[in-house]
């Protein structure tokens, strides 16, 4: 598979994410606004994902205002304004806002006129690009070692090639013990209400030739129980300084089941995830999502009218519920706050 987003001749190419089992389609993003919907409607989804569709974002915005004839100070000043519109299209993974924060951080302290404002934003986002793979790939060589011979991987959502510009996270630690061991093998959650797991994650190990199993979201305190399960990796969107974990509806679900079974339960994700300025999962803001992915599926409703709703795209794993959190300096143990202040030390 190609780059799930990459930067091609001044748009923004990434895989349209909402048509993935049906078809493998990649769209053309030409604008910022173009860039806001298209990360709000999850055409483009994943924390890494988004941040890359981010950084692009704010390079798309230079290009239109390129075209304004603005000043120096003005064309910085509306530009930085954008960025931050850029950044309120989704609440809760912390890559999209990193991501912008370093491509405003790059505006401030440029030299260059306009024009070379312009080309230092879509060189930084083909950097971000490329230094995404190498992370992911060296979070899929951590986890890797962890996974005993043989292992069943349950995942929950999807953090695979399709949530990074490429390899992924958690379905990095897969392909990674997947290289060295070919009896890995994996149950991947469907994950309510968008099927993340069945429509992307099953998609892409299947591709891979990687053996999935899919189960329902309610269904892995059941294998669990009969032995069938070995360990559990996630993603993450979100991280606190003391490893509280945001990631998709249904995961703290799947800690708590974990640790009843003596399960040992992965955090995958690189270190731009980890939100070292929030202290606990408390202050982690949930995104509220439509009630339409509740009530419909494939466009057809599957409950009364008139029911009641509410829809948490994300819940908050506690840090006493997770084994290890995998990145790309190595496997975090707790105590957490210890750890995640060691980590980065060494970037």
């Amino acid at each position: 598979m190609k780059k799930t987003i990459e930067w091609i001749n001044n748009v923004s190419r990434m895989v349209d994410q909402t048509v993935v089992p049906y078809e493998l389609k990649y769209v053309d993003i030409k604008t910022g606004q173009e860039m806001y919907d298209a990360i709000q409607t999850m055409i483009v989804r994943g924390a890494p994902a988004i941040g890359i569709a981010g950084a692009h974002g704010v390079s798309l915005y230079a290009i239109e205002l390129e075209k304004e004839n603005l000043s120096r100070e003005k064309f910085i000043s509306e530009l930085i304004k954008k960025a931050r519109y850029l950044a309120s299209s989704r609440p809760t993974a912390v890559n999209l806002r990193w991501a912008i924060e370093k491509q405003i951080e790059l505006i401030k302290n440029s030299n260059s006129d306009i024009k070379g404002i312009v080309e230092e934003l879509a060189k930084h986002g083909q950097k971000l690009e490329d230094e995404d793979i190498e992370i992911n790939k060296k979070i899929g060589d951590f986890g890797a070692e962890v996974v005993p011979k043989s292992a069943t991987i349950l995942t929950h959502c999807n953090a695979g090639a399709l949530a990074t510009v490429g390899y992924g996270t958690a379905l990095g630690v897969v392909r990674s013990a997947y290289a060295k061991d070919n009896t890995v093998q994996v149950f991947a959650d469907e994950t309510r209400p968008r099927q993340q797991g069945a429509r992307i994650t099953t998609f892409e190990l299947v591709m891979d030739k990687i053996p999935v199993t899919l189960i329902t979201d309610g269904m892995c305190s059941y294998f669990m129980n009969k032995g069938m399960i070995d360990m559990v990796v996630v993603g993450a969107d979100r991280i606190a300084a003391n490893g509280d974990t945001a990631n998709k509806i249904g995961t703290y679900t799947v800690a708590i089941a974990a640790k009843y079974h003596n399960i040992p339960f992965y955090v995958a994700a690189p270190l731009s995830t980890i939100d070292i300025n929030i202290k606990t999962g408390a202050e982690i803001p949930i995104e509220e999502r439509s009630h339409e992915e509740v009530t419909h599926i494939n466009g057809k409703r599957i409950c009364a009218e008139g029911v009641k709703i509410i829809n948490p795209g994300f819940d908050v794993t506690p840090n006493e519920l997770i084994t290890g959190i995998i990145t790309e300096v190595g496997i975090l143990k707790p105590d957490y706050k210890d750890s995640i202040k060691k980590a980065f030390l060494e970037i």
